[in-house]
């Protein structure tokens, strides 16, 4: 098991169970204590979780971040800006994919209200269920696994699917971008599936609000020269501003 599989079934873990012990990871795990406290000390670096004598606890403010229904709440101004200026990029015939993230909710609701026929495949539990109402759209939902306080469709069950639909824009957020990792998120079942997606995808447009910049989380599934454009609601940073130049990455700002 590689190290971003085994910190992500940690957080999993800690999710559920609050509480973990070192003895009980290396058990689950089959690796050693030591590697198990490397883990648990990185990922607290990270803000994942708060380290314990002897193990590690849930961070409660992070935990409750992740749940859809709050995030969905959070910076919506910013994501409605973002996802205005997406829809833009979008023509009549397309086939899109877009991710079950909150900013990719919220430019599924400009299309659902528009006259464009597309086919829209979706990892989006919500927004497959909003998109079925518009009769000039076709809604394909990826098969997978749903997990409690999640809106996506999770793990490679949909891989065949991917593989047999020709994708012209992937539409896709992040739990954090920064220069080094690139597009970031919190769960590796999700990340698994998004490499899928970009993979696919004959472009991929990122949608990340800034409070996701320079930041990062658990495991990366696409990195800066994998995207075709970024839109953002605010200038990015200096560092992360040359990194996006040098890969010759686009970015709008949506005013």
């Amino acid at each position: 098991m590689f190290a971003n599989q085994r910190r992500s079934e940690i957080l999993h873990r800690v999710q559920e169970q609050k509480t973990v012990s070192v003895n009980e990871l290396s058990e689950k795990l089959n690796v050693s204590a030591a590697t198990v406290r490397a883990d648990l000390n990185a990922m607290e670096k990270q803000g994942l979780l708060t380290r314990t004598h002897g193990g590690a606890m849930m961070k409660e403010k992070d935990d409750i971040d992740k749940k859809y229904a709050v995030r969905e709440k959070k910076h919506r101004s910013e994501k409605q800006r973002i996802a205005a200026a997406a829809f833009e990029y979008i023509e009549d015939d397309q086939c899109i994919i877009l991710d079950a993230s909150t900013t990719c909710f919220e430019l599924a609701k400009f299309i659902k209200e528009s006259t464009k026929r597309l086919t829209i495949v979706t990892s989006g539990l919500t927004t497959a269920t909003m998109l079925k109402e518009n009769p000039n759209l076709t809604v394909i939902i990826i098969g997978g696994i749903v997990r409690s306080g999640s809106n996506s469709i999770e793990g490679l069950i949909g891989h065949e699917l991917l593989k047999k639909v020709n994708v012209d824009i992937l539409f896709t957020s992040a739990y954090a971008l920064n220069a080094s990792d690139g597009l970031t998120d919190f769960s590796l079942y999700e990340v698994e599936l998004k490499r899928e997606m970009v993979a696919t995808a004959r472009k991929t447009i990122a949608l990340v609000d800034n409070s996701k910049l320079g930041k990062s989380s658990i495991a990366t599934f696409a990195k800066i020269e994998d995207i075709e454009r970024l839109v953002t609601d605010q200038a990015l940073s200096p560092e992360l501003a040359a990194c996006f130049y040098d890969a010759k990455v686009p970015v709008d700002i949506a005013n």
